[in-house]
């Protein structure tokens, strides 16, 4: 494992408590920073903090909702000191179906925690960035959002929102020493799989050139280095990481 260094650095991560947000957590801890874990599921959270270290603490938040994102912000920036690094990662896959079977409900339920989630993290954590000159946000977008997977139009036009989010935040802070990107990771097994048909998982995997699934700590490991101080002059931008399926 590359040495990364995030020595005295506080972060925020979003769905932190399994998947591809624990293995971050775990990932900055292991390169010493604080983290504090925004999850709705508060038991799975705290047990996940626990098993990881005192280096890590988690509150309950509905990263969707302006008035659990407020609340959790006041109280990390109460625990911490300060907010240097967001990593939006909540997100929910939604159910499979095409366009004509999908309800308004069903389609807004994903777009509330995909979209608005990391819009509302993101202009709740900003001002204390903007306040100390320096932050790291790195966006959890996906191919999907890139290229658009059948039978997920919810899911797939959430996450090219999240991307677009990224483009513009990402222009709005150049002047200063905040970076904002995107990361744009094939499937990974998580517990994200348990909402898709196994006919949809299929479909992924055949997509991707490297003829398996992404690891967590694959993920992991990018992110690390994005949230980096040596991640200073890109913003704005989408990096890949799906095994060869990204045309662009």
């Amino acid at each position: 494992m590359n040495k990364i260094d995030l020595s005295g650095r506080c972060a925020v991560v979003t769905g932190g408590a399994q998947g591809f947000g624990r293995a971050i957590t775990e990932r900055f801890v292991a390169s010493g920073a604080k983290v504090m874990i925004w999850d709705f599921d508060d038991t799975l959270a705290q047990k996940t903090a626990k098993e990881i270290g005192a280096a890590v603490s988690a509150i309950k938040v509905d990263a969707a909702d302006p008035a659990s994102v407020d609340a959790a912000t006041a109280a990390t920036l109460k625990a911490f000191g300060k907010i240097d690094i967001l990593v939006n990662n909540a997100g929910i896959a939604g159910v499979n179906k095409p366009v004509t079977d999908l309800s308004y409900d069903e389609w807004r339920q994903v777009m509330r925690i995909n979209l608005d989630g990391p819009f509302i993290c993101c202009k709740a954590v900003v001002p204390s960035m903007k306040k100390n000159n320096y932050g790291r946000i790195v966006n959890i977008a996906s191919i999907a959002g890139k290229e658009g997977n059948p039978n997920a139009s919810h899911y797939s036009a959430s996450k090219a929102g999240v991307i677009a989010l990224t483009k513009s935040l990402g222009k709005e802070l150049a002047g200063t020493d905040i970076a904002v990107n995107a990361v744009t990771p094939a499937a990974a097994k998580t517990a994200i799989f348990d909402q898709m048909t196994q006919q949809h998982i299929d479909f992924m995997l055949s997509k991707i050139p490297r003829a398996r699934f992404l690891k967590v700590e694959e993920l992991a490991s990018l992110v690390a280095w994005m949230a980096s101080e040596e991640c200073l002059y890109t913003t704005g931008a989408v990096f890949d990481i799906s095994g060869g399926r990204a045309t662009y």
